[in-house]
């Protein structure tokens, strides 16, 4: 049976939202949770609910790592924190996946320790669903990693690959690497040398693609080291928020303007819906030989949900394990890392 681990005092709002999120896929999904955290303060908040005893447990972890400690140390030292108590249960067979809106580096610390790093895998990658013009992209690495070497990102390229094919259902992923411009001579070392080894590989790379590039729809994958990724990732939801403010400071300015949004109301809940990061729950973290899906620290009892039918999608679709086929049979990564 798949079952999802999620860390119940991870995120901004924990633990009263993640519960909420946790008991609404147990009770529209039918999805089997089991809540890692503080017993006593889980189990009251779940006093204000109804829902299927059956498929929702709890497993009790004395310590919380917070936003601001180092991932690293905390991992280490707070080996019963409710982030590391998670990824235990994959590794131990007792979940099948992770959903956590705490302190993402110690998903990613906890991910490596815990359940290793995948072969052919020098570091993890958070990959980020992006809405376009036209289908979903990903983006990678939204944070994970701020200092990358060439070799980092071409892994982050096959795993984007596979992510676009299995996820995206691209059959042949469009990668692109984010520079700040097209030109060949653009950019700077990273990007230079990157751009020339993964002209050497078999991925359909298209070439440089600017930040303006990301939303029209022509590229599927589109790479980048973690510093930049969190910059772009970060300045899109800022850009999103301030228009929806601006909007609706605009919409109360006249009757007119109420006039005319109640007549695109619906094309105003459509549009942003698709921008809205809650409708995909979190981030997977690639190159770990587990899955965990990473959501915003912020995140809502919608979006908490989300993640968990994405972690429970991921499982049952065996993502993470077309991801390890596919590295272990191109050659273009072991060869490029070893003559880089």
């Amino acid at each position: 049976m798949i079952r999802i681990a999620v860390d119940a005092m991870g995120g901004d709002h924990a633990p009263g939202v993640v519960i909420d999120g946790s008991v609404r896929a147990v009770e529209e999904y039918g999805i089997p949770v089991i809540l890692v955290g503080d017993r006593r303060r889980i189990e009251e908040e779940l006093g204000k609910y109804r829902y299927k005893e059956d498929l929702l447990s709890i497993r009790h972890a004395s310590e919380v790592v917070g936003m601001d400690e180092s991932p690293v140390q905390a991992i280490r030292r707070k080996k019963d924190s409710s982030i590391r108590v998670c990824f235990e249960m994959v590794k131990d067979g007792e979940a099948s996946a992770v959903v956590s809106a705490g302190n993402s580096g110690a998903a990613m610390a906890a991910g490596m320790f815990v359940l290793k790093k995948l072969k052919g895998v020098d570091r993890p990658a958070i990959a980020v669903c992006v809405p376009t013009m036209k289908d979903p992209a990903v983006l990678l690495d939204v944070g994970g990693n701020v200092d990358c070497k060439p070799t980092h990102l071409v892994q982050f390229a096959i795993m984007g690959d596979v992510y676009g094919r299995y996820v995206l259902k691209k059959e042949r992923p469009r990668i692109g690497l984010l520079s700040n411009g097209e030109e060949e001579g653009k950019g700077n070392d990273l990007t230079r040398e990157t751009h020339e080894l993964l002209k050497m590989t078999s991925l359909n790379y298209i070439g440089y693609v600017e930040g303006r590039d990301i939303y029209y729809g022509d590229v599927d994958v589109i790479v980048t080291d973690g510093f930049v990724g969190n910059v772009a990732l970060k300045l899109s939801e800022g850009l999103v928020e301030a228009v929806v403010t601006m909007l609706k400071e605009e919409i109360k300015s006249s009757l007119m303007a109420k006039i005319g949004f109640l007549l695109a109301r619906r094309a105003f809940n459509n549009l942003k819906k698709k921008v809205d990061y809650a409708e995909y729950g979190g981030a997977p973290l690639l190159g770990i030989d587990g899955i965990c899906i990473i959501s915003h620290g912020g995140s809502s009892a919608r979006a908490i949900k989300n993640a968990i039918l994405r972690a429970y999608e991921y499982s049952k679709g065996r993502v993470n394990a077309h991801l390890m086929e596919e590295l272990e049979k191109n050659n273009d990564l072991t060869t490029l890392i070893h003559t880089s």
